[in-house]
């Protein structure tokens, strides 16, 4: 992410609006501070968890410098979340979700990442924080079919399949495997899903998983990535209707679900809700938690 657009991301952020100053300052602490001594700092987060930062971790460091770098997403993980649930993570990347679930809030967990160096690093986060008998961690990607697919490898946040037409450098084979298979039996109550675009695959091979009912929740990026595969993230969302879920917005101050217009989100992710009175009776009750200076 540019300097510029970070400083605004940094600047705007509800959890620094009344500490814009010390967030700014923070900011370029790490920015000279992670070149002038480089290396790995064990992060202090929420509820006793811990993550590793690393330079260049874009989403990783949006997490030290705001506290939530997904806010609304993030904060309703912490907020619905129970020790009972299984949390479901594809596309975990270095595991910033699947700690706050499963360390923050104690759920049991899966989590998919599938380049093998950014798997490495989940691993480290999961040992970090003593969780590897509650997360079943795999170096694998998620699918309509068993297989392997094209991904690159050095794009941070946004590694992803490699698209037919797409030219790209330092790609690498992944074997692919659908989630309802994985799974087996298990249940989860909420999934997490960021593929870059990959999403209309991945639930294709989810339809007993997203048909169970334990699943309340789905948190998934829709940010029109899918048509670089020739995917319609129109239909994504009649898909998630069929299923019975609604699109909202969640307001992590005021605890309160609301009907997102237009069915979805178009510039990040999207919330679906299946069962709104079962969640808003654990956003009522859920201990509030501290972020910086708020207890939301």
């Amino acid at each position: 992410m540019p300097i510029f657009k970070t400083l605004a991301f940094v600047a705007n952020h509800p959890l620094n609006r009344e500490r814009r100053a010390r967030a700014i300052f923070d900011l370029f602490k790490w920015q000279i501070g992670s070149r002038l001594v480089p290396g790995e700092v064990l992060f202090k987060w929420i509820n006793g968890s811990r993550i590793i930062v690393r330079r260049g971790e874009a989403g990783v460091t949006g997490n030290l410098y705001c506290g939530l770098h997904e806010f609304e997403d993030m904060a309703y993980l912490l907020h619905v979340l129970s020790p009972e649930d299984l949390f479901v993570d594809v596309g975990a990347n270095v595991g910033s979700y699947t700690i706050l679930a499963c360390a923050a809030r104690g759920a049991r967990g899966y989590c998919f990442e599938p380049v093998p160096a950014t798997f490495v690093r989940l691993l480290d986060n999961l040992r970090v924080n003593d969780l590897e008998d509650r997360v079943i961690a795999l170096n694998i990607g998620l699918s309509d079919r068993n297989g392997e697919l094209q991904f690159t490898s050095d794009e941070d946040t946004t590694n992803h399949i490699v698209g037919e037409n797409e030219s790209a450098a330092g790609t690498i084979r992944v074997q692919v495997r659908p989630l309802d298979e994985v799974l087996e039996d298990q249940s989860p109550s909420v999934i997490k899903i960021d593929v870059e675009g990959f999403e209309t695959a991945v639930i294709e091979g989810a339809a007993k998983t997203l048909a169970s009912s334990s699943l309340h929740s789905v948190v998934m990026e829709l940010n029109g990535s899918g048509e670089r595969y020739g995917f319609d993230e129109d239909r994504i969302v009649e898909k998630m209707k069929s299923l019975g879920f609604a699109a909202y917005r969640y307001d992590p101050f005021k605890r309160e679900l609301s009907a997102l217009a237009g069915d979805r989100s178009r510039t990040g992710n999207t919330l679906f809700v299946r069962d709104p009175q079962l969640v808003n009776q654990r956003l009522e009750h859920t201990a509030k938690i501290q972020l910086g200076i708020y207890w939301l």
